[in-house]
């Protein structure tokens, strides 16, 4: 009896050290959390998933720490985080890098990204889920959770309302601002651009910031501001437009404020006479928008209101019109009509640089002013055009033909100072020339080209037109009278030919167009001005390079460098003799070298 009752003592000294041992064991196989996770989601800018994206994490000393690559629904996740500071890059081909600094690790908690890769300007949004008041790691709370009916669990539910109410829509939780993108530009040259069309800065800083409102509106803002590199003169430009998404359309408004001074009336200025120096300012308020008529079948159209003071003030009305009907591959039929300003931009999405070159080209474009007779006039056109493209394999074939007719037209002229009266002759804005209003003059043409490709960096365009132009009776001037030499010049026909090349460096990512015209030198203006073909043709050697430079460290940018060379070789110059042996120049298209800086954000 007494062995049975030294058993019965010794069973229940083990099961009370063994029920001692549990909770210890419990503890043991299920450790307090002390690290945190950092995860996330790659979408692009229309909310697909991207898979294969590679996001990159490092510490808070810019040190690598490891790489993966998101899962077909475009997460991943870096789990067993010690708490400290980090930092998150992710890229994927074709897309912006985006890049997130100081991400936060708590303990037991999980940093979420929301990464949106744009090929403007890629974001990451970071959120934490909500943390425990009581500032515990852990707490026994989940146990409630499942002691509840399942109609009231707040972990089942995704988003919090209150009870009886509709689920929240995410889409009243965006926010207000999104995919900001932007871009700085500094630009320094010798001479405007677009020399017969309008006047541009020859030295300048632009910018241009673009972003999201509610997700569904587009707010835009640009501005420039520089100084003639050979006149001095101040200008400055500003731009804001609005755009909204509906049903397809995209009508957008915007408002255009540009002013500067005029170098010419600077010495009588400084005499004393302010009333010398005019300030030319104008305003423009746009409309424009694009609708769908038919499968295949797009209309853009709008129309500007300028209001232009310099001297005199005057206003008019720009609207244009383009119907855009079929494809490369079916064949693709293009008719445009445009009067008062001219429209570059309307072949835009085919160039070199479609982004943001909307804005940054209309706050360039001052408008072409000349006097006649003490009033000022402004250059207007009015263009007819219709081409057809298909492309055959690596080949494409284009023809194309316009009608222009040119309301004070104005050229470019360098000329001795006093021989022809200053009621007459304007000095450029820009240039140190002078210009001249030839009156109005109407001229029509047409072109064939073909484009080859050679795989997906280089193509080669050959053009070949006849097209209007001005040239000059007789090569001396027996007076000094404007209407004389207003009377000499008289309407045409120049055929050119002219080769263009597209080349990008598949690895440095340069790009380079470089095209160069045969013709006759005997014309002195060449239409079509006002076209808005995206390759139109420039007479004699022109390059433009566009250089992406690697990026800094880890800046949130990345930065551009652009050349553009026109007229090289400064042919299309028109030499006049006077009785007296003075020499008159009229002159097409100046020669001019400008070079940027772009830092896109």
């Amino acid at each position: 009896m007494f062995k049975a009752k030294t058993h019965r003592t010794m069973a229940s000294l083990v099961f009370g050290v063994a029920c001692l041992a549990a909770p210890h064991a419990a503890s043991a196989a299920n450790p307090i959390v002390i690290s945190g996770a950092i995860t996330g989601v790659v979408s692009n800018n229309l909310g697909i998933p991207q898979m294969g994206a590679t996001v990159l994490l490092y510490n808070k000393q810019d040190r690598a720490l490891t790489k993966i690559q998101t899962d077909a629904r475009g997460e991943f996740k870096f789990a067993g985080l010690l708490p400290d500071l980090y930092s998150i890059r992710v890229s994927l081909t074709s897309f912006l890098p985006a890049f997130k600094r100081d991400i936060q690790v708590q303990p037991g908690l999980r940093s979420v990204l929301h990464v949106n890769l744009s090929t403007l300007l890629s974001t990451i949004q970071l959120s934490y889920p909500a943390a425990l008041e009581s500032g515990s790691i852990m707490s026994d709370d989940w146990k409630w959770v499942l002691r509840t009916a399942t109609a009231t669990r707040p972990v089942l539910r995704l988003l919090e309302s209150k009870p009886g109410a509709a689920p929240v829509d995410p889409a009243e939780r965006a926010a207000i601002f999104s995919d900001t993108r932007g871009v700085l530009k500094v630009s320094a040259g010798e001479g405007s651009i677009a020399s017969n069309i309008a006047n541009e800065a020859d030295m300048g800083t632009a910018f241009a910031l673009a972003t999201s409102l509610y997700g569904n509106n587009l707010l835009q803002v640009s501005g420039n501001v520089g100084y003639g590199s050979q006149t001095g003169t101040p200008s400055a430009a500003f731009r804001t437009s609005y755009s909204r998404n509906v049903a397809g359309m995209t009508p957008e408004v915007s408002l255009t404020m540009r002013q500067l001074f005029m170098p010419a009336r600077l010495n009588a200025a400084l005499a004393g006479n302010d009333a010398a120096l005019p300030m030319l300012r104008s305003m423009s308020a746009s409309f424009d928008d694009s609708t769908d008529i038919a499968d295949g079948v797009t209309l853009r159209y709008g129309t500007t209101l300028d209001a232009v003071t310099f001297l005199d003030h005057m206003s008019y009305f720009s609207p244009y019109a383009q119907l855009t009907a079929g494809s490369l591959d079916s064949g693709k039929l293009v008719l445009t009509y445009t009067s008062g300003n001219a429209r570059p931009d309307l072949g835009a999405a085919d160039s070199i640089e479609a982004d943001f070159q909307h804005d940054l080209n209309t706050l360039g474009m001052f408008p072409r002013i000349s006097l006649r007779d003490g009033r000022s006039k402004i250059q207007r056109g009015e263009d007819y055009e219709i081409a057809y493209a298909r492309r055959f394999g690596s080949r494409t074939y284009s023809i194309s033909a316009y009608h222009e007719v040119i309301h004070n037209a104005a050229l470019s002229m360098v000329a001795p100072d006093g021989m022809l009266s200053g009621a007459d002759v304007l000095p450029d804005l820009f240039t140190g020339n002078s210009v001249f209003n030839i009156g109005d003059h109407q001229n029509s043409g047409y072109s064939a080209a073909v484009t080859q490709s050679f795989g997906e960096h280089i193509s080669a365009t050959v053009t070949y037109g006849s097209e209007g132009a001005l040239a000059v009776g007789t090569r001396e001037l027996v007076t000094n009278s404007p209407d004389e030499l207003r009377s000499m010049i008289h309407s045409g026909r120049k055929h050119a030919a002219t080769a263009r090349v597209n080349l990008t460096a598949p690895r440095a990512g340069t790009r380079v167009v470089a095209s160069y015209q045969v013709a006759d030198q005997r014309w002195a203006m060449s239409g079509n001005l006002y076209s808005t073909q995206p390759g139109r043709q420039l007479p004699g050697l022109n390059i433009y390079i566009r250089q992406p430079l690697p990026r800094v460290g880890l800046l949130p940018w990345r930065m551009e460098a652009t050349a553009d060379l026109r007229n090289m070789l400064a042919q299309g110059y028109l030499p006049l003799t006077t009785s007296g042996g003075q020499h008159v120049l009229l002159v097409d298209t100046p020669r001019t070298f400008r070079g940027g800086l772009s830092f896109i954000f």
